[in-house]
């Protein structure tokens, strides 16, 4: 079984899912508190670069995953569309 590398930020420690065409972070993120859930980032339509985590939060250890976007409005986008199952 591949491991993958962990990143570690100031806030969360980060694990890349292996379906990323960009392995970087951006600056416009978004957590969320759903470890499990499939979030299928090519059907938001998003103009930028993004890249997709497996996080755990530092601040409370809540584990989730991380979207971060390189448009503010891939963000806003995001944002608006994500709906947790």
């Amino acid at each position: 079984m591949a491991t993958a590398k962990s990143i570690t930020t100031a806030n969360y420690k980060l694990f890349p899912s292996p379906r990323n065409r960009h392995r970087e972070i951006f600056e416009h993120e978004f957590f969320t508190p759903h470890p499990y859930m499939l979030i299928d980032m090519e059907s938001y339509d998003l103009k930028g670069k993004y890249s997709l985590f497996a996080a755990c939060r530092l601040s409370d250890m809540k584990m989730g995953q991380l979207v971060t976007l390189e448009l503010p409005e891939d963000e806003e986008r995001f944002n608006r569309l994500f709906v947790p199952d």
